[in-house]
């Protein structure tokens, strides 16, 4: 197959350039081994673990080639971000010397809000979605004269991003496949020029987010429209682009926890959970490599997400039923707990808003217990004592 162009403005010596520019900065991050994925998935697949980049996201390659083009006028930027647009911005203004400013949801994971303050840059959280906060940076920058840094869909951002595509082309010779998370589009179409232009036949596949933004953990992806400049390249350059459901990727992040020891955002788990979903099929013969674009999770959410598996899987269970509300009453329950060996977490009498005898009172349990099967047994001895459990969700 020949060569693609992407476009005039994204020429591979423009993207080579932005490369080396950043490289004593960017992280040259990993591409890791995953036989269990691989065995699931039914080919060879391989993880680009960008969520080990500096300030945890791929976002800085762009931010720090946007900045190396505007510093030597500019005496600050601004942008709009749910947060790693907005640390990579701060982490490339306070290298090269300029004041930041950024624009954040008011929901945005405090994680990702101190984070940015932390490498210097000021931060007003207004607007419900990272749309509202470009809208207000943008403004911003209008009326103080800052430089505008738009999160995607920029050219020099995207010819930054394209430095990851141009590591995989260097670190994996069978490339047959890329799998990549979009949002506004900005890694997808860097990723997808870089690699075209060198190897055509590899096959580019984007995964977006279902959910709007504000209701997914995808928050990084979860963009309201696509850019005026990316929308075209990825219509060229993307050889597919699919969805992933929400409960796929929150499996995902903490199959990645369990099994790669890898802590990766929502957005950053997309591409993945694409695959394992079988939306997007790893490539019959060569490497077929997801990235994982982040790893700037909220550590609440993660545990949350991590307790919503446990249940799903049959680790957790949780249970209400009614006891004698006399002495004695709940000992007998737990012991039947104790019979199956059953990990009690807690206990929690329940008095209002159920139908209760006179001398009974509800109990909620919460138990860790092997799996399924245990879970079952549980269930199976404590309706043998004479008990009638509930599971709760």
């Amino acid at each position: 197959m020949a060569a693609v162009a992407a476009a005039p403005e994204l020429e591979p010596e423009r993207l080579e350039a932005a490369r080396r520019a950043s490289e004593q900065l960017v992280r040259h991050t990993p591409v890791l081994t995953a036989a269990s994925l691989s065995e699931r998935c039914g080919g060879t697949v391989r993880l680009k673990a960008e969520n080990l980049q500096r300030t945890g996201s791929f976002k800085l390659r762009g931010a720090l080639n946007k900045v190396r083009a505007v510093a030597p006028e500019a005496t600050g930027v601004v942008a709009g971000s749910a947060g790693n647009h907005a640390q990579a911005l701060a982490y490339a203004a306070r290298a090269a010397g300029i004041a930041c400013e950024v624009f954040m949801p008011v929901d945005a994971a405090v994680s990702k809000v101190e984070a940015v303050r932390a490498f210097g840059a000021e931060v007003h959280q207004r607007g419900d979605a990272v749309d509202d906060c470009v809208a207000l940076a943008r403004d911003h920058a209008e009326r103080t004269g800052a430089a505008f840094v738009h999160p995607f869909d920029d050219l020099d951002v995207i010819a930054g991003q394209a430095g990851l595509g141009l590591e995989l082309l260097d670190d994996v010779p069978d490339l047959a496949r890329v799998v990549v998370p979009v949002g506004g589009g900005g890694l997808a179409s860097g990723v997808a020029a870089a690699i075209k232009q060198r190897r055509p036949e590899v096959s580019v596949v984007g995964v977006r987010a279902e959910g709007a933004p504000g209701q997914t953990i995808a928050d990084g992806i979860a963009i309201k429209h696509p850019g005026e400049i990316t929308t075209p390249l990825l219509e060229r350059l993307l050889d597919g682009l699919v969805s992933a459901a929400e409960d796929d990727i929150a499996e995902t992040m903490v199959l990645l926890v369990e099994r790669s020891k890898l802590v990766v955002e929502g957005a950053g788990a997309t591409a993945l959970a694409g695959l394992l979903a079988g939306a997007v099929e790893a490539a019959p013969s060569g490497s077929t490599v997801a990235v994982l674009s982040g790893g700037n999770v909220d550590v609440g959410l993660l545990a949350a997400i991590a307790t919503r598996h446990e249940t799903r899987v049959g680790r957790r269970l949780r249970v209400y039923t009614r006891v004698s509300d006399l002495p004695g009453g709940l000992a007998g329950l737990l012991a039947a707990v104790a019979d199956v060996g059953a990990n009690l977490i807690d206990v929690e009498h329940v008095r209002d808003g159920v139908e209760l005898g006179v001398r009974e009172t509800g109990i909620e349990l919460t138990m860790e217990t092997r799996g399924r099967d245990h879970a079952a047994a549980l269930l199976d001895r404590l309706r043998a004592a004479g008990y009638d459990p509930a599971e709760l969700p």
